[in-house]
């Protein structure tokens, strides 16, 4: 009997194999040719000397950038909440219903505000400074593109279902963690392929 695999275990079965492939390529090809900015680990921002500096930097950064179009959406929702509940409040309907109208109304000019600043610069500095750091860690032009690619799309992803499912304070936290994420499978993208890259090159000579 066929067993359908729900699409959360398919999603971590594939980043497993896929961390584990990403490791093989890497002690294959050597250290001076897998990837450099992966060997900077969460551990190192606890060392309390320039490893602790460069991660509050960052971190702080890449927060501030975030915090700017989560306010704006946020205001938006207000203000068009407030407008909303006044004018039904005038033209007669209860206060219950005020309500519900203000707050639907709100929702859309969130909606509408969210489209419009999705280019806001929140995750382009966060794919900016990963695609440096890779470089100035050591790793080829390569290597920054793919990790800075995949921490453009893990802050945008992480972003939306974050909002989605908490708002203002979900955005935030979903955009951090699809940052570090994303970072992460693109380095393992770019261990895989220059894996792939080496097996093919040694079966030609």
């Amino acid at each position: 009997m066929l067993t359908i695999v729900p699409l959360q275990d398919r999603f971590l079965l594939i980043s497993g194999c896929s961390f584990v492939l990403a490791k093989q390529f890497r002690q294959l090809v050597g250290e001076n040719a897998s990837s450099h900015s992966g060997k900077f680990t969460i551990l190192n921002c606890f060392d309390m000397t320039s490893g602790t500096l460069a991660c509050t930097v960052k971190e702080s950064a890449k927060l501030y950038f975030y915090n700017i179009r989560a306010a704006r959406v946020e205001e938006a929702r207000q203000g068009a909440t407030q407008s909303a509940f006044v004018d039904v409040m005038k033209k007669g309907l209860s206060k219950s219903a005020s309500v519900k109208y203000a707050k639907k109304e709100g929702e859309k000019a969130a909606k509408l505000a969210s489209r419009n600043t999705k280019h806001t610069l929140g995750p382009i500095i966060s794919s900016g400074w990963d695609f440096f750091e890779s470089v100035y860690y050591g790793g080829t032009f390569a290597e920054g593109l793919c990790r800075g690619s995949g921490t453009l799309i893990g802050t945008y992803a992480g972003g939306f279902l974050g909002e989605r499912k908490l708002g203002r304070l979900g955005y935030l936290v979903g955009s951090h963690m699809g940052s570090w994420f994303g970072g992460k499978v693109g380095l393992m993208l770019y261990d895989i392929v220059n894996g792939v890259q080496f097996l093919l090159n040694s079966l030609q000579l």
